[in-house]
Formats: C-alpha cells, structure tokens, sequence
C-alpha cells in the first residue's frame, strides 16, 4: 500500500463550481506579465535552505527568487509541528493563487498558508485559503493523473494580494519529460524546506519522476521550478500520491487538464 506524502490522512477534495472558460492563450499571457526569473542551474543535491528565505540560497544551490514563494500548509493553528504540506505562489491576472496537490484539501476550514514559513516564523504572514479548485478527474475519481489543486487565499488586511507581497511562478505547461527543476517541499517533523536540483524522467505518459534523498511525509505539493524558465511544471504528488519512498517522488503532468483548471481558478476570482 502506498503512503501519501501528505502527514496526516487522506481528504476528500472540494468540488469547486465550474466557471466560465476564457481564451488559453489570453489567460497564460495575463498570468506572465509579472515574469518569473529563470533560475541558475546548480549540481543535485539535498539540503536544507539557509536563514535567508528571500534568496533561497544553500551550499550547493545559488540565489532562487522562487523561495520566498514557496511555504507551508496549516490546518488551524500556524506554528511548529502543526505544517502537513507544500505549496508555491502561482502567478495569475487575480493574483491571489496557490498551487499544491490535491490529496493535501480537503476543505478550507482553518486552512491557511504561509509563504517561506521557517522554525515558526511567518515573514510574510499567513494567508486564509478562501476556495480550492480540483480538477473533476481528482473530485469524482481520485484520479492520481489529476492530483493537483488551485487555492485561492484573501487579501491581507491592507488590501495587498499574496503575488503583490512575494510574486508567483509562472505555470508551466506540456513541459518536456526531461527537464532539470528544483524540486522544494516542507517535511512534516522539521520546520524548514528542503531543495534539490536534478533532472527528471519520464514515468508514464502522465506521470514524472524525480530521484531526490529525503522527502517524506509534508512534502506533498511541493512544486518543481524549471531551471531553464523559471516556470513551474509539477508538484510532488500524482502516482502514489507522491512515492512511497522518501527518495523518488512523483508529480502528474501538467497538461489539458491543468489549463481547463487554471481557466476556472481565474474566471471565479470574487
């Protein structure tokens, strides 16, 4: 049996009520008018990120402005011990989009994320999830092809949006199997995210593989960060809910599907 990367047992995910499609094109034009800034290739390896979240620098990793937009995800009360999965700022029109698995939502009671979350520190707040959007493949079937989700998070409470505070990755679609990407995700019993850059493979012709050391339970929704745009291409989760080994883990291919979701996260922005 496997073991979902998730730390705390499996949810069922919100059906979110379909919206109205716009123009793909259209709609990923808006979502890179930010630009996200291609990050510098570096050796593979595990590690923990240093006290600087903003630089998301390690020993064997340089600067990678996509740090400060990856966090943590918290059911209740935000503080050690309490983090279950992974998640990453998703750049959008509406702004105020995150990315994580789906098998980690199940509702949004009491969820909330908190981007470059680290030993209990919240540096750029904690962000109330307000809607999750799931892909009817995932809702209706659990379908691991589809294990992937868009939340929605409300502004702060001076009006700013979570892409105005630390900007988003830009979605990466069709993406070649063989890419290198950095891989982040939090683990359940540290406080701390950890980083690996390697090179994935092909599972399936829906499914990918990476061979990174170390990710365990927590470190679902963690997303993969192309080396060469900047732009996110998977999360860790799809087949085995993630790998149910700490060393190899899994994200569905984005794709169809993941454009038909994006369109409807977009289109029912309040």
């Amino acid at each position: 049996m496997s073991s979902p990367r998730t730390s705390r047992p499996r949810l069922r995910s919100l059906l979110a009520t379909p919206a109205a499609a716009l123009a793909t094109a259209g709609l990923l034009a808006a979502a890179h008018v930010l630009g996200s800034s291609p990050a510098t290739a570096s050796p593979a390896a595990t590690a923990v990120l240093d006290a600087a979240p903003v630089l998301g620098t390690t020993a064997t990793a340089p600067a990678d402005p996509s740090a400060a937009r990856v966090g943590a995800l918290f059911s209740g009360t935000v503080g050690p011990g309490h983090h279950f999965c992974s998640a990453s700022v998703l750049q959008s029109p509406t702004r105020d989009l995150v990315l994580t698995a789906a098998h980690c939502v199940g509702s949004t009671d009491g969820l909330s994320f908190v981007p470059a979350y680290r030993d209990g520190s919240t540096p750029y707040g904690s962000w109330k999830v307000t809607a999750i959007y799931a892909p009817d493949a995932w809702t209706q079937d659990r379908d691991e092809d589809a294990d992937y989700a868009i939340l929605r998070v409300a502004p702060a409470s001076d009006g700013h949006r979570i892409e105005d505070v630390v900007g988003g990755n830009a979605l990466g679609l069709d993406d070649t199997f063989t890419s290198q990407v950095r891989l982040y995700g939090y683990p359940a019993r540290t406080e701390a995210p950890l980083l690996c850059t390697d090179t994935t493979t092909r599972q399936s012709t829906t499914q990918r593989r990476i061979d990174c050391p170390g990710y365990p339970g927590g470190t679902s929704g963690g997303p993969w960060i192309s080396t060469r745009t900047g732009e996110v291409v998977g999360v860790i989760g799809g087949y085995q809910e993630g790998g149910d080994t700490d060393d190899t883990s899994y994200s569905s291919y984005f794709d169809h599907t993941m454009t038909t979701l994006y369109r409807q996260a977009v289109t029912a922005a309040p």
